[in-house]
């Protein structure tokens, strides 16, 4: 062993650690929609929530990566602890697939057809379709399999160059006492823990754990303490990613703790019971890579087994450690763990936004009972509702920046795009609300009123900003284009309603039946109406732009409206149902 093969053994190990990440990254990008799908499908059922954390965890091959996650969106108050739980533990079997691919560099046999199974073998054409795809390939999603494919081959590179390295140590005698030292049970649990918590990492330290077992030094006796502490070594990750949370979220990086200390204290004494006791031959046998993935997947399949009919005591010593805060503690909106897997920061920055549409509706429909039914608490909605819109306009804008920051992929890009665009429409609809309030308000103070006539009018013009709003809402909720299509014909009679009203209070002037005074709000209250229908339009267009992958879409959808024969039989029905009375005095 000469100083070339620590260098050699150095640099495998970085494009070892370097491929894992490549490959995760670009796996959390390829599965976008995916997870948030598996995410969406917590429920606290016990199996469903392991079968999560199982999955996303399969998917981006990093338990650190998911706990982190599972944090964030405790944090946020999107899932609850008891769910968490049950998250955890699927993600500790989860990461054990890296260690069963790992496994497959060890492959040793003369049959071909075995042979074409160890990477060595395979993945120079891996890497020579990765390169191909991300080089001479715009489609994004593409690149990212591209990505995977590279990430793998230089993972498995890495790997094949750290066993190859380390090889000669075989002979190297103080490397062998080294590993007789790790028979201690209690001190390869510390080893496994020291090195997982520096690369936090499960995933690497069973990777390079199964690089030095090809010395033939690592007896099974020393590998298994040592792949218990790296299960204890992995919860720094998801410790570090607790502070600064709430008290959730905290527990969730405890559960995560005890968990993998409970397992190990249990399992390990088994482990040192059946070892005083039996004194199998095969704890002194040298540890393969494919023995290690075993070991891995047994120790953390049991310790699930063990402990998921045990989630809700779990929950209890989670919560004594814990304890509650003595003020209660809002969740945060927008988690910034999250913004590490874009896919589930943007579902989270969507949940928050139709939030934000919810409470700017509600202010525009409650503005429109308050002219002609004004009351205080009415007033108070109102202007709460205002309120926090502006906080998630705010919130949002900043959050869905940083959002855009990262590598996102397509539909990623758009998304962020729409809901950037879509925020602002929301903000001005809740500020149009409270425009209409101060009107309603000001007829109350002034003792001012409308006449039938007017107040036929304005209800008729009401009800279809009333049904404008809402039918924009559950087209923003829904993704849904065909709904919101409707909205633009709609906007259009609205507009023409506008025109309408205004000219009946020109004539209403003319024969001395409207007062100066009724005028000014008249013409105040047509304005924010007629605007609110005009940021419906601007939302149902994201709506299409997006559904339909072209973000000029809308635009183009607005200079053919009128030669679409659909648009014109929609526009004639909504300009029926919204008719004006003829215009005639007294306002």
């Amino acid at each position: 062993m000469t100083i070339f093969n620590a260098l050699t053994m150095l640099g495998g190990l970085c494009l070892f650690l370097f491929g894992m990440n490549v490959m995760g990254e670009a796996l959390e990008r390829r599965a976008g929609n995916g997870l948030r799908t598996l995410i969406g499908r917590i429920t606290d059922r016990p199996v469903m929530g392991f079968l999560t954390g199982l999955g996303v965890t399969s998917i981006i091959q990093s338990s650190s990566a998911t706990t982190v996650m599972v944090v964030g969106f405790v944090n946020s108050g999107l899932m609850t602890l008891r769910q968490a739980i049950n998250v955890i533990m699927g993600a500790n079997v989860g990461t054990t697939v890296t260690a069963w691919l790992l496994s497959l560099t060890g492959i040793d046999s003369s049959n071909v057809l075995v042979s074409l199974l160890k990477p060595s073998a395979f993945t120079p054409v891996l890497a020579l379709i990765g390169i191909v795809l991300y080089l001479f390939v715009k489609n994004d999603r593409k690149k990212d399999t591209g990505l995977i494919l590279l990430g793998f081959a230089t993972l498995m590179f890495g790997m094949e160059t750290m066993s190859g390295a380390v090889s000669g140590l075989k002979d190297v005698p103080a490397f062998t006492n080294l590993f007789v030292l790790f028979k201690n049970p209690v001190l390869g649990v510390l080893v496994g823990m020291i090195l997982t918590a520096i690369i936090q990492s499960s995933s690497a330290s069973v990777g390079i754990l199964q690089a030095l077992a090809v010395t033939g030094s690592v007896s099974y006796a020393a590998a298994i303490p040592i792949i218990m502490g790296q299960n204890i070594g992995t919860c720094v990750t998801a410790l570090l990613a607790s502070v600064g949370t709430n008290k959730n979220a905290k527990r969730a990086a405890v559960v995560h703790l005890m968990f993998n200390i409970i397992g190990v204290v249990v399992l390990l004494s088994v482990f040192c019971i059946v070892k005083a006791a039996a004194a199998p031959a095969l704890l002194n046998e040298p540890a393969t890579k494919l023995g290690i993935a075993v070991c891995h997947s047994v120790f953390n399949v049991a310790c699930t087994a063990l402990l998921l009919p045990a989630g809700g005591l779990l929950e209890k010593l989670a919560i004594r450690l814990v304890p509650d805060a003595k003020y209660a503690e809002r969740p945060q909106e927008l988690d910034e763990r999250l913004l590490a897997t874009p896919s589930l920061a943007l579902q989270q920055s969507r949940a928050v936004c139709l939030q934000m549409a919810d409470s700017s509706v509600r202010a525009m429909k409650t503005a429109l009972r308050s002219v002609t039914d004004y009351r205080p608490e009415l007033a108070q909605q109102i202007r709460k509702d205002e309120e926090r819109c502006d906080h998630f306009e705010d919130l949002l804008g900043t959050y869905l920046v940083r959002v855009s920051a990262q590598k996102l992929g397509e539909d990623e890009s758009r998304e962020v795009t729409e809901l950037l665009k879509v925020i602002g429409d929301f903000e001005r609809i809740s500020d149009h609300a409270v425009n209409i309030l101060e009107s309603a308000e000001e007829l109350r103070s002034k003792r001012l009123r409308f006449s039938e006539a007017a107040t036929v009018e304005y209800r008729t013009l009401a009800e279809a900003v009333e049904e404008i709003v809402e039918m924009t809402l559950k087209a923003f909720q829904s993704g849904d284009a065909s709904m919101a299509a409707h909205v633009e014909p709609l906007e259009q009679v609205i507009d023409g309603l506008k025109e309408q009203m205004r000219t009946s209070h020109i004539l209403r002037m003319q024969q001395s039946a409207c007062s100066m005074e009724n005028g000014f709000v008249w013409a105040d209250l047509l304005t924010n109406l007629e605007r609110t229908s005009d940021h419906c339009s601007n939302i149902a267009g994201c709506v299409i732009d997006t559904a339909m992958h072209n973000l000029n879409l809308h635009e183009t959808l607005r200079s053919a409206k009128f030669e679409d024969e659909s648009f014109k039989r929609e526009y004639k029905a909504y300009a029926r149902k919204y008719r004006l009375p003829e215009p005639k005095a007294g306002l």
